[in-house]
Parts: C-alpha cells; sequence; structure tokens
C-alpha cells in the first residue's frame, strides 16, 4: 500500500469493517488515522464540528473563513441528514463510535469525484484515542473517472492529514465542556 492509500494507518485497522462498507459501490478504498492524546469522548465532540466547517485548509475548502478554534455549543446534536463539510450528508453515526457521511449528490463535487462515502471512527487506545478514516470511492465515467483516480488519492491525502492533524490539536489543547 502506497502513502496516497493508507496513510498513518496499519493493515490490522484496514482489515476492519467500517460503517461506510456497502454505502457506495466502491472501486477504491483510503484510509487514514492519527494518534489522538485525549478521551474518545473528546475526539468524538471535535469530529461534530465537521458540520461547522472541514477543519483542513480553509483557504482551500472553508470559503476563506478559519475553522472555529473552540467547541460550537450544540453541535454535537447530530442527525441523519445533516450537512458535514460542505459536501457531504450525515448518514449514520454512533456517539463515541463513529461518523458516516456521503457527498452530497447534487453539485459539483460529486461531478469531479464520484460517489463518496466517508467513516470517521474513534476507539480508546493506550495512548489515547485512535482516529481513522475510510473513504470509499466509486469514481464518476470516464475520461474524467480516469483523472480523478490518478488525482484524488493524492489530494485527498493533503486535504484528510491537515484535517485530521488539526483536530488532534485541538482535541489534545482543550478539554471538554458540556454543552447540553
Amino acid at each position: 500500500m502506497s502513502v496516497a492509500t493508507s496513510w498513518g494507518t496499519t493493515a490490522e485497522e484496514r482489515a476492519l469493517p467500517f460503517p461506510c462498507d456497502g454505502i457506495v459501490d466502491a472501486q477504491a478504498c483510503y484510509w487514514r488515522g492519527v494518534t489522538i492524546d485525549a478521551p474518545r469522548v473528546v475526539v468524538f465532540r471535535w469530529l461534530c464540528q465537521l458540520r461547522a466547517a472541514p477543519y483542513s485548509y480553509d483557504l482551500i475548502d472553508n470559503r476563506g473563513r478559519r475553522s472555529p478554534q473552540q467547541l460550537t455549543p450544540g453541535l454535537d446534536g447530530l442527525a441523519v441528514e445533516q450537512r458535514m463539510m460542505f459536501i457531504f450528508d450525515l448518514v449514520s453515526f454512533q456517539r463515541d463510535a463513529h461518523i458516516t457521511v456521503r457527498m452530497r449528490e447534487r453539485g459539483l463535487a460529486p461531478r469531479l469525484f464520484g460517489d463518496v462515502a466517508v467513516s470517521y471512527t474513534v476507539s480508546p487506545t493506550a495512548a489515547g484515542t485512535r482516529l481513522v478514516a475510510k473513504l470509499a470511492v466509486r469514481y464518476p465515467r470516464a475520461p474524467l473517472g480516469w483523472l480523478t483516480r490518478a488525482i484524488l488519492p493524492w489530494g485527498d491525502l493533503i486535504m484528510m492529514r491537515r484535517q485530521l492533524l488539526n483536530l488532534k490539536g485541538r482535541a489534545e489543547r482543550q478539554p471538554l465542556k458540556t454543552d447540553n
């Protein structure tokens, strides 16, 4: 496996079932992972922030606005079909375990990237929490599909690596304050 398809993950993690399995008739899958020195509940709460912003490169994917630096009250009130990161809808979740999203059917993103589902999973470890994401992708039709197949693994690696490291940094810096 190349770094573009499996950054920060182990073979054991890639062999696990993920909630996004079966949502998309996947032609390819990509995994990204990071260990976070914070409790699982804190990491999951930061995942809920994806309702407000993508947390990768704000100039590129957050319309130039800065992603929230603090937890936003109420964003952990998840419900299926909520918009996440502008181009995804929440399709399933289990509190303190996973958030699974699917690319919205309308707009430019599905025409460029195809049908994409992503599961962000959190699990406790001796060192804190493992945050592992799996992308399941069905590429758009050729010829754009050929280009997407070549570019998506590296482009997603750049964007999601930044996203996971940003979430890691915030989770490790900010203790969880209940907002319910």
